[in-house]
């Protein structure tokens, strides 16, 4: 027993407790949401002492955002295959990295609140700006690509196009996707968000009426 108390305790090294931690901060964010826990209690689902996170966190708030940059990231690579998918059509790629942002919030809970229900500071953290900045840049790449169908006094910015996607994405995974009022609603949260973009890419003139 002597022999193997000292390998019980140290099961992680410096390359993987950070990550350890955040694995661990996924699972107590799905349960109790992303202010709903103490670092303490992600250090001992982790199976480590509680000050063993002050190695790579300075306190909880310092955890989440790393979840939330590690979520951006995931996002960004999701948004990115599906405007791959969806060429050579640019309304297709447009399309498929709206419904993106529906499938993400659906597979990755966790991390989905951590980016946009934990009143992170993005614009405070670097490392987390860039990640949330790559991701939002495929839409915007999307909706640049589309654009370019309109002429060009019609033709609005492609930033402001992506981020009404974006809040129209945000509006129906929050609303119709996760368990809120709307989700009794007699559409899905998949129709609400292709209707919702129809209508909108209509007024534009980018669809046929």
């Amino acid at each position: 027993m002597a022999d193997t108390e000292p390998e019980a305790r140290k099961p992680y090294h410096h390359g993987n407790l950070r990550q350890a931690l955040v694995e661990a901060s996924l699972a107590l964010i799905e349960e109790k949401g992303p202010l709903g826990f103490t670092l303490a209690e992600a250090a001992r689902a982790a199976g480590v002492s509680p000050a063993a996170p002050y190695r790579h966190f300075r306190n909880r708030e310092d955890l989440i955002e790393e979840v939330a940059r590690q979520g951006f990231v995931i996002f960004g690579e999701q948004l990115e295959r599906a405007f791959d998918e969806g060429r050579p059509s640019p309304l297709s790629s447009f399309s498929a990295a709206g419904r993106a942002y529906l499938t993400f919030a659906r597979t990755n809970p966790g991390h989905y609140d951590a980016m946009f229900g934990a009143r992170v500071s993005i614009a405070a953290n670097p490392d987390l700006a860039l990640a949330a900045s790559r991701a939002m840049s495929v839409l915007a790449r999307a909706a640049a690509n589309l654009s370019e169908q309109l002429p060009v006094d019609r033709r609005p910015p492609a930033t402001m196009v992506a981020n009404h996607i974006w809040a129209l994405s945000h509006g129906v995974v929050e609303l119709f996707a996760r368990g809120q009022p709307g989700a009794r609603a007699p559409f899905s949260a998949d129709e609400m968000l292709e209707s919702g973009t129809g209508i909108y890419l209509r007024g534009l003139g980018l669809i046929p009426r």
